[in-house]
């Protein structure tokens, strides 16, 4: 079965293609487009899934497409503005948290049939978010102080190798630290799940070549 498999390919293409349309529609779009991509990473990473036979979770492509975001902000807009993403995106997380707390809170009506179900899935959220909230900040300084350094190495040029270096180094990073701060005791394999995030990580990387291309004439 490669029903999962062909699902994943679909997911990062989109995430892709959502991240060029944001990139024409300008700085803002952009700097919306990491900010989901950061939070909506946090609201599927409990779903564990068999990717390529091993236990993997939903969230990977979300992670790359925040990354990929953020390159793009650096490459078309600058590092201030990147900057700017990052304290964004960590405060709403911070925000969504909170807000997920408070809607547990709430005490059901009779006729609720619904808290049943978000139970389960936002009650990990302040262990996820803040495990997040600490490697997303660390792992999105490290991608801009790395990629401001690669985009000054190759005096702006080589775009797609500047960005396959510093998503493929950072999400190393990323994938081994909030692995064991966010997620271990709650999925069935810890070494499974840091083996395989890190192998899709490359892959939606890899998917993002033509993306990479395509957003030098987008940007004109």
């Amino acid at each position: 079965m490669i029903i999962n498999e062909l699902y994943f390919l679909l997911h990062s293409l989109i995430i892709g293609t959502a991240a060029l349309i944001s990139l024409r529609l300008g700085q803002q779009a952009l700097i919306a487009f990491v900010v989901l991509c950061s939070i909506l990473a946090n609201l599927f990473v409990l779903k564990q899934i068999i990717l390529f036979g091993f236990d993997a979770t939903c969230s990977d492509a979300y992670t790359v497409g925040a990354v990929f975001g953020l390159n793009l902000l650096q490459e078309y807009f600058g590092r201030p503005i990147t900057q700017t993403t990052i304290w964004i995106s960590s405060f709403l997380l911070i925000f969504y948290t909170i807000v997920c707390q408070l809607h547990l809170l709430y005490i059901p009506s009779v006729y609720d049939t619904m808290q049943e179900h978000y139970l389960p899935i936002l009650q990990f959220m302040p262990r996820i978010a803040i495990a997040s909230f600490i490697v997303s900040f660390l792992v999105q300084q490290c991608d801009s102080f790395l990629y401001g350094i690669l985009k000054n190495y190759f005096n702006g040029r080589f775009l797609t190798i500047r960005n396959y270096i510093s998503i493929g180094v950072c999400q190393l990073f990323d994938t081994i630290l909030f692995s064991f701060l966010g997620l271990y005791g709650l999925v069935h394999n810890i070494w499974h799940i840091i083996f395989v995030s890190y192998c899709v990580k490359l892959m939606a990387m890899l998917l993002t070549t033509p993306f990479v291309m395509m957003s030098k004439k987008i940007s004109r």
